[in-house]
């Protein structure tokens, strides 16, 4: 039997009616514009942003986007003339394009609700989580939490060099890409690196040729002398790669996560700072009436969807309709307000809820 269709009527008055349960939580509504200059999306995302939303040019602003997402306007609405500390809620619409998931819409609805907070990070965490939980109770979801933190702050702190910390740092978030990375950079990729080395210099004695193509002899000068650097340098030990695949590995409930981290927090000091936050964070997740010994924490979760977070990442999900996306995401953002802060910032969590997605699970309207 066919879903009866979801109505845009419906739709906004779901919206209307989760941002009114995010306003009783002290929250200040807010609205945003839905054309955005493209300057800022683009120097955050990079060019691959492109291939997801919606860009058009005006003869006297320039490049615009389509709203990708709230978070981005959000900050930059706060570090202009918000208050401190300071709770937002909003509803509206995003624009994505869908080429990769051709059934998902391209336009749909998103309800917020942000904390600008630096007094308590773990508690802000708490609450953002636990009003998230309550709002969604009646749907029994299944709930996903993470911390890019704890991940972030093992990468600082591996015996290597800091060009190596950086590569690992940057592709966090590709997974793919980091593993590949962890190999090259380990012993076993001792032999790789050098004919990486051993291959370029291999080209640049081939016979006269044209100088084409958009890099520079100095870019090129510049990359042969990191790859020389690199060839030279130590494998980043295999028992910190050892515990970093540990880390990666961890899926299990709060406590149980908590338990092993400090043990590898013994070994890899650099997460304690890390981890006694995320200890903090549970016990304030505890308070607010979360079940946290059934509470599942996964380190990898949030590392390829939720590339502007770098701390807690949480997720609610509709086991039984995996046909749909997330019912809702969240996660810490307190990078993101530095950048755009123009030399301030402070600490940042919130996370949307998808209305449409919920109405699906309700049988439409």
């Amino acid at each position: 039997m066919p879903r009866p269709e979801i109505t845009k009527a419906a739709v906004k008055a779901e919206a209307a009616r989760l941002k009114a349960l995010f306003e009783a939580q002290g929250a200040l509504p807010v609205e945003m514009d839905i054309l955005l200059p493209a300057e800022v999306l683009l120097d955050l995302y990079g060019e691959d942003i492109r291939a997801r939303a919606y860009v058009t040019d005006d003869p006297e602003h320039g490049e615009m986007m389509l709203r990708p997402d709230f978070t981005v306007p959000m900050v930059q609405q706060h570090m202009s003339d918000g208050a401190e500390p300071a709770r937002y809620t909003y509803a509206g619409e995003v624009f994505r394009k869908q080429e990769d998931m051709p059934s998902r819409a391209s336009e749909y609805f998103q309800v917020g609700y942000e904390v600008f907070d630096g007094s308590d990070p773990a508690a802000a965490d708490a609450e953002v989580f636990a009003n998230f939980a309550e709002a969604l109770a009646e749907h029994d979801l299944r709930a996903a939490t993470g911390d890019i933190g704890i991940l972030k702050a093992a990468v600082a702190g591996l015996n290597t060099t800091e060009t190596r910390r950086a590569a690992l740092l940057r592709h966090i978030w590709r997974p793919r890409r980091f593993r590949a990375l962890m190999t090259r950079f380990s012993e076993a990729g001792t032999g790789l690196r050098q004919q990486n080395l051993d291959r370029v210099r291999a080209n640049l004695k081939e016979g006269e040729a044209p100088f084409i193509g958009l890099r520079t002899q100095t870019e090129i000068d510049m990359r042969i002398k990191a790859l020389e650097e690199d060839a030279s340098a130590p494998p980043i030990p295999a028992s910190e790669i050892e515990l970093l695949e540990d880390i990666l590995s961890l899926k299990e409930t709060l406590p149980h996560v908590l338990s092993q981290l400090r043990d590898i927090a013994v070994d890899l000091p650099a997460i304690s700072d890390a981890v006694n936050l995320l200890s903090r964070r549970t016990e304030a997740l505890g308070k607010r009436g979360v079940d946290v010994e059934n509470l599942v924490f996964e380190a990898s979760y949030g590392r390829t969807s939720m590339e502007y977070y770098d701390g807690f990442v949480f997720g609610f999900y509709a086991e039984a309709r995996p046909d749909l996306p997330p019912v809702a995401t969240g996660g810490r953002y307190d990078a993101l307000t530095a950048v755009l802060g123009q030399g301030r910032s402070i600490p940042a969590v919130g996370g949307v809820i998808r209305p449409n997605v919920l109405l699906s699970l309700k049988g439409g309207a």
